[in-house]
């Protein structure tokens, strides 16, 4: 074999484990060209067939019309050279005819006719080949019903059930799916919902199922009152269907959902996300006209909340301007909704007159009508930024005031940005401060070169406010008054304040609080803490309260530097009782008093400070302050254990991250895990893996992405996808492994192996459970992974009646009694006795359950010293010994005195074997504490 044809035969074994994606395209091109290149018909023929339903799978419709076209006219000519099935497990030639009539239909580009021929054509084939027409008759009733003609597309729908299935017919997936949709368009809920729920319970599935087929049921579930059945099919719907734009219509009616379930912030979140979708395929024109339409009815409810004016992210590219037209700026939500309203019913018109029906017309009817229905269905996932009480300042002393608040806070950048508008002031002291501030901020922020300039400013405004000591000073003094904190600037406070008496207060204090200042970045707090004394009398000789409170917050981070928690709790709280005390300063106070308490653990505390502070700095207008205030709220109030609190702060969060434009991705990882904390598996699944997308573009280290991996297959489990989770541990496991992060490898395996053993995958559970153990040992530190480990594979070898168990089970009770781990031990003392049951050692098999069942009762568990108990009991029993088993679950009862389900089974299984020793009475006597 050549060389070029060695490589094509790779490409086309890698195209084929492939999954279908940019890479698989990539391969599929790469195979065509070699092909052409190396000049044989047959292998291009081979690879333009992959081409063809690469495309179909990708919405590359050009190029899947092109490379069909090709492989037809090949096989026409020389059926023995192109044959129709190249048995490789994809579709065939003939099954490719199905996609080839509903890529023409959806631009309204191709006319009827083409249409029609296409179908003929598709029909003389097949007779042709003598095959069956139940292929046929599907192609048949798409275009039908996608044009409109409804009655048509129904008889034709009653033939096709009525037709014998054949190897071209629809999957299972694909046909219900197809009809359900059918049957939701005509009002037939019921029936839709019904073939739906068929193919999830028989885990029917296909290349774009069961996305598709539980999108087409939202509706028809919200219309049956069926909200957190329509909220579960949604989340998983649109997670499975978010990555690939050829699901466009999926994600349309994914949008819709949202829009008209309350969850407006999130339906706008998914435009946004999507929108750029439109561009992908050029000849999808019908999933173009269904996705504005969806996009239209999405913002109009955006816009019905009082978010009319949010600007929608993405919607100005370039490649959008054929859907909506030139437009300057960003678009708003309501005219973004008027220009998709406008360009569906252009779209639709077009295939109205294609199709000679009003069917597209009846379709946007029915989206507008749709648009008005309401279904209260909260998802937390998204959520508008409340807007600050107050509006922008409308002069410049209004601007002043913000700007003040804003640096008595600490909003350095919300500062800055309010400044140029201050600084519009006419007052020569008000322009003094404010550029005071700004010179503060440009130092802080390590552009000292930026304040150099502006000083002149400073002090000539100060000599306009008659405060010409104090210009001199800072004269003298440069930028030391504003924190820079050179050696020279250090010394040179010192000599101003070692002759400091001369000064008016004001400036004697200005000298000592930036001294303070200094002292307290060079981590001599005591030496701050005195100066910050110094300064506050100063100030208060000079009657200045706002540079007070500025001294005492000074003070506290000195106090708290020194590790005197106490003493600076007491004088926050002081501070924070002034009637008197500014918003930014009140704002800048509760913050750290949150911190303080955090850190203390008394995080509801801490947390309802934080919330406050969010409240304040709202009014503020301080919006990316805000977020960080957020960010705070909610982690307190995860530590709190009040995860739903959480959740809402964490929303705000990750909102405000996006529409700042900064990266979201911390914050929704946050809200991700306070969802899955809050029982909101499905959603923290569907944000868990919009965060691991993020970390993989931006390659983020393995170790970092496997963590979000772990939470996203944790995630999936809890929401019974226990298929996805098996992959998401497997994918967490291969990261922690390249980040040589083995404990956490061995763990992710092992919860792996736990999901396959519950479905009874045995033989693959074992295998992972040994190379984990294998693993594990790595790091001997990890003695907690490294007991759960050993401990399920010595439960996985008992269940087998494999002598290994034992051995694993010493390593881990010596584990468990090395580091004092007395429930571990216990419970690896009851994995011992089931082990030993199945070895049919029985006497040993209870002594040791029942020794577990004590270790459990010695600790307080005992509802586990119930189960131990129960097990004890079922042994004797099976082995004859039901009089010896009488005691056993008497005290198996006893112990599940506050657990009611071992109480009850217990109970009744006693009644059955003093039933069987002849002893009614006592039978009759223990059943009643079923009843009871």
């Amino acid at each position: 074999m050549t060389r070029p044809k060695k490589r094509f035969s790779q490409l086309i074994e890698e195209i084929d484990r492939t999954p279908w994606g940019p890479a698989e395209q990539t391969l599929v091109a790469e195979a065509v060209a070699l092909a052409q290149e190396i000049g044989d018909e047959q292998l291009e023929y081979q690879a333009r067939m992959r081409q063809t339903a690469s495309a179909n799978m990708n919405g590359a419709t050009d190029v899947m019309l092109n490379s069909f076209a090709w492989c037809l006219a090949r096989h026409d000519a020389d059926p023995g050279r192109f044959p129709a099935d190249l048995e490789y497990g994809g579709a065939d030639l003939m099954w490719q005819f199905k996609w080839m009539a509903s890529s023409l239909r959806s631009s309204p580009a191709f006319s009827q006719e083409q249409i029609a021929a296409v179908l003929d054509d598709m029909e003389n084939h097949y007779r042709a080949a003598d095959l069956g027409l139940s292929g046929v008759l599907t192609a048949r009733f798409e275009d039908a019903w996608d044009a409109g003609r409804i009655d048509d597309a129904e008889a034709l729908r009653v033939q096709l059930e009525a037709t014998p299935r054949d190897d071209h017919s629809h999957c299972d997936a694909c046909g219900r799916s197809q009809f359900a949709g059918f049957f939701a368009e005509t009002d037939r809920d019921a029936d839709a919902i019904r073939l739906v729920e068929e193919m999830i319970e028989g885990g029917f599935s296909c290349g774009e199922e069961p996305e598709h087929a539980l999108s087409r049921v939202l509706v028809p579930y919200l219309r049956n009152g069926r909200g957190e059945e329509a909220k579960t099919a949604h989340l998983r719907s649109y997670r499975l269907a978010k990555d690939n734009p050829d699901n466009l219509r999926i994600v349309a009616n994914n949008i819709v959902f949202t829009a008209i379930t309350g969850n407006e912030a999130r339906a706008l979140s998914l435009v946004e996300r999507h929108i750029g979708w439109l561009a992908h395929d050029g000849l999808n024109v019908d999933a173009h006209f269904a996705a504005l339409a969806a996009f239209a009815v999405a913002l109009d409810r955006v816009a019905a909340t009082g978010h009319g004016e949010t600007p929608v992210r993405g919607a100005d590219a370039a490649a959008l301007v054929p859907f909506f037209g030139p437009h300057d700026g960003p678009w708003s939500a309501a005219d973004l909704a008027a220009a998709a309203w406008a360009t569906a019913e252009r779209l639709g018109a077009e295939f109205d007159r294609r199709d000679g029906t009003d069917g597209h017309a009846r379709a946007l009817e029915r989206m507008r009508a749709l648009g008005t229905e309401s279904y209260d269905v909260p998802i937390r996932s998204d959520a508008f930024v409340a807007q600050p009480a107050t509006v922008d300042p409308t002069d410049a002393d209004g601007w002043y005031e913000r700007a003040m608040q804003l640096a008595q806070y600490g909003d350095e950048q919300g500062t800055l940005a309010a400044l140029p508008h201050a600084l519009e002031v006419a007052d020569p002291e008000k322009r003094a401060q404010l550029l005071s501030m700004r010179l503060g901020i440009l130092v802080a922020l390590d552009r000292a070169e930026e304040a150099w300039p502006v000083l002149p400013e400073r002090i000539a405004a100060l000599r306009a406010a008659g405060k010409a000591e104090q210009a001199d000073l800072e004269e003298r003094l440069g930028l030391a008054t504003f924190g820079l904190a050179t050696p020279e600037d250090a010394a040179a406070l010192d000599r101003e304040l070692a002759d400091a008496t001369a000064l008016p207060a004001w400036s004697r204090g200005d000298l000592a609080l930036s001294r303070a200042s200094l002292h307290l970045r060079g981590d001599d707090a005591d030496a701050a803490l005195n100066l910050a004394e110094q300064a506050a009398r100063a100030f208060a000789e000079a009657e200045d309260a706002r540079l007070s409170n500025t001294t005492t917050l000074v003070a506290i981070s000195a106090l708290l530097h020194k590790g005197d928690t106490e003493a600076a709790s007491a004088l926050l709280d002081r501070l924070i009782a002034q009637d008197d005390l500014s918003t930014g300063h009140r704002a800048h106070a509760l913050e750290t008093r949150a911190r303080i308490r955090g850190g203390s653990g008394d995080f509801a505390e801490g947390a309802a400070d934080a919330d406050e502070v969010c409240r304040l700095i709202a009014g503020l207008g301080a919006t990316r302050a805000l977020g960080s205030a957020h960010l705070l709220a909610g982690a307190l109030w995860e530590d709190a254990g009040e995860p739903e609190k959480a959740v809402a702060r964490f929303r705000v969060l990750a909102r405000i991250a996006a529409q700042e434009g900064a990266d979201a991705t911390g914050a929704d990882f946050r809200l991700a895990r306070a969802m899955l904390a809050a029982g909101d598996a499905e959603e923290a699944a569907e944000l868990f893996g919009t965060v691991l997308e993020r970390e993989e573009k931006a390659e983020v280290e393995p170790a970092s992405r496997a963590a979000t991996a772990m939470l996203l297959a944790r995630s999936l489990a809890t929401a019974g996808e226990f298929g996805q989770a098996v992959g998401a541990y497997g994918y967490a496991a291969d990261l922690f492994g390249q980040g040589e992060e083995y404990a956490d490898q061995a763990s992710a395996m092992s919860e792996q192996a736990k999901i396959l053993a519950r479905f009874d995958e045995n033989d693959d559970a074992l295998a992972l459970l040994e190379s984990a153990a294998d693993i594990v040992r790595r790091a001997p530190d990890a003695v907690g992974v490294m007991a759960d480990v050993l401990h399920n594979l010595g439960q996985a070898y008992g269940g087998r009646g494999d002598e290994r168990a034992f051995a694993l089970f010493d390593e881990v009770a010596a584990l468990a009694t090395e580091h004092e781990a007395d429930w571990l031990r216990a419970d690896v003392t009851d994995s011992r006795g089931r082990a030993l049951a199945q070895l049919g050692r029985i006497d040993e098999s209870v002594a040791a359950a029942l020794t577990a069942a004590d270790a459990f009762a010695t600790i307080g568990d005992t509802g586990s010293a119930g189960g131990s108990e129960l097990f004890a009991a079922r042994v004797l029993v099976s082995n004859e010994r039901g009089s010896d088993a009488v005691a056993v679950y008497r005290s198996a009862i006893e112990h599940g005195a506050e657990f009611p389900q071992l109480r009850q089974v217990a109970a009744l299984e006693l009644g059955d074997v003093l039933e069987g020793l002849g002893r009614h009475g006592e039978a009759a006597e223990v059943r009643a504490l079923v009843e009871s």
